[in-house]
């Protein structure tokens, strides 16, 4: 049952035109702050060449990126989080909710299902970002994946 309060959660995540400009937005934030730390990773990487064990592009690029987004992060969830509760009952589905057989506890943990993998989706689009770096030079995977768990966790 938690399962499909959860995919209930996400279908009503995405038929609303919030989590589009949620993403829709965040991608452009997220965008710009990418492009203007590959502009400056660029421009430095000559003098940063003469340094014995330079910064990758990974931690000049990346880094900053998955730092921004967790500011972001920090506006985001609790605008999503308030409206799993409200939504019931502004639709005036709560009492029907909460008088089905099953607990509140399986309707808590359903509806924080369903907003983790909108985050988790949003996790993946960032990531998907600094894996755009592929194309132009070599990345650290290691690194990559470490500011995707700091972010998730």
């Amino acid at each position: 049952m938690i399962f499909t309060i959860a995919a209930k959660e996400l279908r009503a995540l995405f038929n609303s035109p919030l989590a589009w400009v949620v993403l829709a937005v965040l991608q452009l934030i997220l965008a710009y702050i990418f492009l203007v730390g590959l502009d400056r990773y660029i421009e430095l990487q000559p003098q940063l060449a003469q340094y014995p064990n330079p910064p990758g592009i990974t931690e000049a690029i990346v880094g900053p990126v998955f730092g921004s987004a967790a500011i972001v992060l920090l506006m985001i969830v609790p605008l999503l989080s308030m409206r799993l509760i409200a939504e019931e009952r502004r639709n005036q589905t709560l009492t029907l909710l909460v008088s089905a057989p099953i607990s509140v506890t399986e309707i808590v943990v359903g509806k924080f299902l369903g907003l983790t993998v909108f985050l988790l989706a949003m996790t993946a689009l960032i990531s998907a970002m600094g894996l755009s770096l592929l194309a132009g030079g070599k990345i650290d995977f290691g690194l990559l994946a470490a500011n995707v768990a700091a972010w998730c966790c």
